[in-house]
């Protein structure tokens, strides 16, 4: 790895993968664009912005990966993009954008990025909004993904399919109670397709706080809508309020059990000791790595060892999977003129995600793995 740049997070993944021999080609990225981008501040100051598009693999097709605006690691979050793209069977290579320029606070050359050459998708600071501001006269056009509404049900329908695998009684949603711990447009999606099926959401969340449910009814989705409109402002999930009582804010709480995580390596090896202690029984991730190889490792040991309270684990490869499988369904509608409508993608991409469950539960009984 002496030719790559260090990036310690990645750097763990490797070890985990290194065993096949592939990787030590599929670690080496093709190309990346890097550019300068000056633009001036409300104050009238000019500011230099630091950005680049990684083209890590093209094996499979076309470049695809989200652009994200937040200073996060991005190196591990391309190469991660090569197993989830595959997983969706369609033919998409994977690529990754990042910027040190944040949205946050803010109002509103070459052919790089190109249909048949390179699909951004959405990301952390990065959403139909901002990708209006790209693309100019193609805002409508690249809206239509989102306007779908179906982007991100692919995390929750990973964990319907594990919740039937490991229950077997044909009703895995009955009963239950969800924490989310985002309240970004993944965690929004999860939390409509939860209320939507008749269960409870626990909580929203973010990097300052949680939004936790006083009540079974607070969570509605009237109140979902709101934080969609909230979050588009880019203002903070607090200011949703109490609404009388059915909500309460904590700040900066580290949330006892969770469902989909929105940063990286948000779970550590006391939150994932004590979650299966408290009643989780399922964690199904929205990022690319909100849980370290500590915390896979304790929640494969509590599935396997059947003396204690099961938490069955699903990896945000494949939960991921789902978003980028209708950008693809999308860039096939747009390629061959067809008009597709909500229900049709949904069906596909259910159909999407039971196979992505189907290899990931054979793979995973033909090659178990704890670290």
């Amino acid at each position: 790895m002496s030719n790559l740049p260090k990036e310690s997070e990645f750097e763990l993944f490797y070890e985990a993968y290194s065993e096949e021999c592939a990787l030590s080609i599929t670690t080496v990225l093709e190309r990346v664009i890097q550019f300068r981008v000056v633009w001036e501040n409300d104050k009238g100051e000019w500011q230099a912005t630091r950005s680049c598009r990684v083209q890590h693999n093209s094996v499979l097709g076309v470049y695809k990966g989200g652009l994200r605006l937040h200073e996060s690691v991005l190196k591990l979050l391309e190469f991660e993009q090569i197993f989830k793209n595959a997983l969706t069977g369609l033919n998409i290579g994977a690529g990754k954008s990042g910027s040190n320029f944040s949205p946050y606070g803010k109002r509103d050359a070459e052919r790089h990025i190109d249909v048949d050459i390179d699909v951004p998708a959405g990301d952390i600071g990065f959403s139909a909004r901002e990708g209006g501001y790209f693309f100019g006269k193609r805002k409508k056009r690249q809206n239509e993904a989102w306007a779908w509404g179906v982007t991100d049900y692919g995390t929750w329908y990973f964990v319907e399919h594990m919740m039937t695998h490991s229950e077997c009684d044909g009703t895995p949603f009955k009963g239950k109670k969800v924490a989310i711990s985002g309240s970004g447009q993944v965690a929004q999606f999860a939390a409509l397709k939860v209320i939507e099926l008749g269960d409870t959401v626990l909580s929203l969340g973010e990097s300052k706080g949680a939004l936790i449910s006083r009540d079974k009814a607070s969570w509605q989705k009237e109140w979902i809508e709101v934080v969609v409109a909230i979050k588009s402002n880019r203002d903070e999930l607090s200011k949703l309020g109490n609404k009388g009582g059915k909500f309460q804010w904590h700040s900066s709480v580290a949330q006892p059990w969770k469902l989909l995580k929105i940063d990286d390596n948000e779970v550590d090896g006391s939150d994932a000791n004590e979650m299966p202690a408290r009643g989780c029984r399922y964690v199904g991730e929205g990022d690319n790595t909100p849980c370290n190889l500590q915390v896979i490792n304790i929640f494969e040991h509590s599935r396997i060892d059947k003396r204690r309270q099961r938490c069955w684990y699903g990896p945000g490869k494949e939960g991921n999977a789902g978003g980028v499988a209708v950008s693809g369904l999308e860039m096939t509608r747009n390629s061959a003129r067809l008009q597709v409508t909500r229900d049709e993608v949904n069906a596909k991409l259910q159909d999407i995600m039971k196979a992505v469950f189907d290899v990931c539960a054979k793979e995973g009984a033909a090659h178990p793995t704890v670290y």
